[in-house]
């Protein structure tokens, strides 16, 4: 083999082994290789969120004191049926009283109640029934009273006090038209009722704010 033959392989092979590129020339399988690379790094970098575990915990525990305020429906029931037993009875002894005055007439033609119930004569057993009704430990007595308005609006509202001012409104404009349909200041019981109905709504109030007073 002649020398020319020779070094003539050797470059061949050489150039097939060591191409040369320039500077500013980037291999098309290099440019595919970058971008791979690009691509995976901001899709990684894109689906990681960082969160402060403090802010991880404080999420958790406001979720945790979030209250629901949901109708006490049980209690609801309760009071009802109690409430509608209650006044049965006590429109039974109303209703025998005024037949008995012979004032039917009055209540058709829209007389206060105060002067329909004035100078009723009330015989020794619906008597003693009403002063037991109306003690202090009674149905109907203050304490009771003010406690079943109470309690009633609660279970409705579910103790939610934003729905528990609304509730009091309610009793205030109820009682506004009690006393206008008696057409005089309401007796000494009911003002003393809505006393401590306006109480227990304070004192809610107060221990849902941080006062501390808790209610019956």
């Amino acid at each position: 083999m002649s020398v020319n033959g020779i070094t003539g392989s050797v470059a061949t092979s050489a150039a097939e082994a060591y191409t040369y590129t320039p500077a500013n020339k980037v291999v098309e399988s290099d440019k595919k290789a970058t971008a791979d690379v690009n691509a995976k790094s901001t899709s990684a970098s894109e689906g990681v969120v960082y969160q402060h575990s403090t802010d991880a915990e404080s999420e958790k525990k406001a979720a945790a004191e979030t209250k629901t305020y949901k109708q006490d429906t049980g209690m609801i029931s309760k009071l009802k049926a109690d409430a509608e037993a209650r006044t049965a009875q006590l429109q039974d002894i109303v209703n025998k009283l005024i037949n008995k005055q012979g004032m039917t007439f009055d209540i058709a033609n829209g007389s206060n109640l105060k002067s329909m119930f004035e100078g009723i004569e009330v015989d020794a057993e619906t008597k003693a029934q009403a002063q037991k009704d109306i003690a202090e430990d009674g149905y109907w007595g203050v304490k009771q009273t003010s406690e079943r308005i109470f309690d009633f609006a609660k279970a409705l509202t579910g103790g939610d006090p934003d729905k528990m001012k609304d509730m009091r409104e309610a009793f205030e404009k109820g009682f506004k038209q009690a006393t206008s349909a008696w057409g005089d200041d309401l007796p000494e019981i009911s003002q003393q009722t809505y006393g401590a109905v306006q109480k227990l709504f304070d004192d809610y109030e107060n221990e849902i704010n941080g006062g501390g007073t808790a209610t019956a």
